[in-house]
């Protein structure tokens, strides 16, 4: 009979701590949003900068920008390749931009940008 009891004292004991375990962790969950830490790391590869050029016939920006983390470079102005050359009716010299940059094809070429205010 003792044995009975404490195995039934065992089953509630871990009835309520496990429950409470998974609750715990629900919460501080709650307080970290999934993907944010894929998040931290987009945001990351972005950088900022200003247009000072936008030539459509060769299908390249010149930006003032801020250093760029994913390639170690530090802050400068350069010409960029565009991706898409639709990229180049978004944006007009003067504007602040954020963008991404990969070499590609041997190239340092703008592969995402947005206007910011």
């Amino acid at each position: 009979m003792k044995t009975m009891l404490r195995s039934t004292a065992l089953v509630v004991l871990l009835g309520l701590t496990v429950p409470g375990a998974v609750l715990a962790q629900t919460d501080h969950d709650s307080h970290h949003p999934a993907g944010s830490a894929a998040t931290a790391e987009a945001a990351a590869k972005y950088a900022e900068g200003t247009v000072k050029k936008v030539d459509k016939a060769a299908g390249k920006l010149t930006i003032a920008h801020g250093p760029l983390e994913t390639l170690a470079m530090p802050a400068m102005t350069m010409v960029f390749r565009a991706a898409d050359p639709a990229m180049l009716e978004q944006v007009k010299a003067g504007d602040k931009i954020r963008f991404t940059v990969d070499k590609i094809g041997g190239a340092l070429t703008v592969t995402a940008l947005e206007v910011t205010p």
